[in-house]
């Protein structure tokens, strides 16, 4: 019972904040308006998030943990890009369970779309996507049965779906549709294009 009361509380703040965030802003709102929201003190907060910017990426890092596992466990045979795609558009198909969980989808994706938009968030945002891609490259070495430091190829790899993964990222939180279709559908038309666009010969 103690720990589901945790929870609740640590799910309530999250939703606070991130209610605030995406409706007065980010740099706006304080540690102790998002504390205030949940009629609980400063220091509570802190027992919980190291920091505001913790709670703007805490739902996206659950996200992405179960997306390295969905890749980590996909079926051996897959080459390393196949493996990615199917990971990442399996996940959108489990989003909106997965995250209605801890917050409204909703709220989930206008803040995705905040920390687009946010140059503090998508400074932070970028550098944890390079810690990520770091984890991926090596469940992918891992998967290949090679060495990440001494292949370049598991990088390579990563990097380019990883860049689809940032484009359409940003043109999705530019458009007017937030909802989970919308970029389900986009982020599969894009990666559909990572094998042509690496062909030799586009003609």
């Amino acid at each position: 019972m103690r720990e589901r009361k945790k929870q609740r509380t640590r799910d309530a703040l999250l939703r606070a904040a991130l209610e605030l965030f995406t409706t007065k802003g980010y740099e706006q709102t304080t540690v102790d308006e998002i504390a205030d929201a949940v009629d609980v003190s400063q220091r509570t907060f802190f027992r919980y998030f190291a920091n505001k910017e913790e709670t703007a990426f805490a739902v996206q890092d659950m996200v992405e943990s179960r997306f390295v596992a969905a890749v980590r466990e996909r079926p051996p045979h897959e080459a390393p890009l196949e493996a990615m795609r199917r990971a990442v558009l399996d996940s959108w198909n489990t989003l909106g369970e997965d995250v209605a969980a801890v917050v409204p989808v909703e709220l989930h994706m206008r803040t995705f779309q905040l920390i687009e938009s946010t140059p503090v968030l998508l400074a932070a945002h970028l550098r944890r996507s390079a810690e990520l891609e770091e984890e991926l490259a090596r469940v992918i070495a891992e998967r290949e049965g090679m060495d990440v430091d001494s292949d370049p190829r598991p990088r390579v790899a990563v990097a380019a779906f990883s860049g689809v993964m940032r484009m359409t990222g940003r043109l999705w939180g530019a458009g007017e549709d937030i909802s989970i279709d919308s970029i389900r559908r986009l982020t599969e038309s894009y990666l559909d294009q990572i094998g042509p666009a690496l062909a030799e010969d586009w003609a």
